[in-house]
């Protein structure tokens, strides 16, 4: 069960290796939290990541999970559940993709897609369905300001990020009362493998920034936290700007 301070000791990550998730992770179990699955895909890079975490005194277990397989998310899933309460669930996967590439061949267009929206409402729904069955439990769902508003240079994932948000919101509403509590985070650009190489956006920030947030968010029982805050400001902003203005802007 969580403490007090809304934080939990038992932990499910969908998105194992996620840079993001793994450092929300070592700070919850610096704080409480003992219990860890990371679902993944099998993987070395999976098993490391248990391993650093098993080395900071938690009893991590890894799962073997698809984003692009939601006819088994309900069986793989449930057996996480069926080990007991969950007090809390990650859901950090994701998929940037290449915007040129995605552009030309629909096909890779489509797996951004099916990852960052189809993929998400399917295990989302799942992880809901459980944690309101146990009677508590927070769902944390990774999204990103990209979904503000669609850029020209990044339209296909930040689409998916949209989609993925508004589900989440709509999630969170339909909990609503039920013990469970579905908080939103939107980071900006994030510095991490997924990013390397690509021009760093203003107010960029880093994976231990946005750990901090979560927990922050989860001691407050937030819905929608903005890393850094400054960005929700800026999104405000941009979000009603004429069209034609912000077709011009270089974003």
């Amino acid at each position: 069960m969580k403490d007090a301070f809304g934080l939990p000791q038992s932990l499910l990550v969908l998105g194992g290796t996620s840079e993001i998730a793994l450092a929300t992770a070592r700070r919850l179990i610096a704080r409480r939290t003992r219990t860890v699955w990371l679902a993944g895909r099998p993987s070395p890079a999976l098993e490391e990541a248990a391993g650093q975490l098993r080395g900071l005194g938690a009893d991590v277990h890894t799962v073997a999970f698809d984003a692009l397989d939601p006819a088994s998310h309900e069986a793989v899933l449930g057996k996480v559940f069926a080990e007991g309460d969950v007090d809390m669930v990650l859901l950090a996967f994701g998929l940037l993709g290449d915007q040129a590439r995605d552009e030309r061949e629909p096909e890779a267009a489509v797996r951004v897609a099916q990852t960052n929206y189809t993929g998400a409402v399917s295990a989302g729904l799942v992880c809901a369905r459980s944690l309101q069955s146990q009677g508590h439990g927070s769902l944390v769902v990774m999204s990103s300001v990209a979904g503000e508003r669609a850029r020209r240079a990044n339209f296909i994932y930040g689409s998916s990020k949209a989609g993925l948000d508004a589900f989440a919101q709509g999630l969170g509403d339909a909990l609503h009362g039920t013990g469970v509590h579905v908080m939103v985070v939107r980071p900006g650009f994030v510095r991490t493998r997924m990013t390397a190489g690509l021009p760093e956006a203003p107010l960029a920030t880093t994976p231990e920034a946005v750990a901090t947030a979560v927990e922050l968010g989860l001691r407050r029982r937030t819905e929608t936290v903005w890393v850094p805050g400054t960005l929700r400001v800026v999104m405000a902003a941009l979000r009603h700007l004429p069209r034609g203005v912000f077709r011009r802007l270089p974003v």
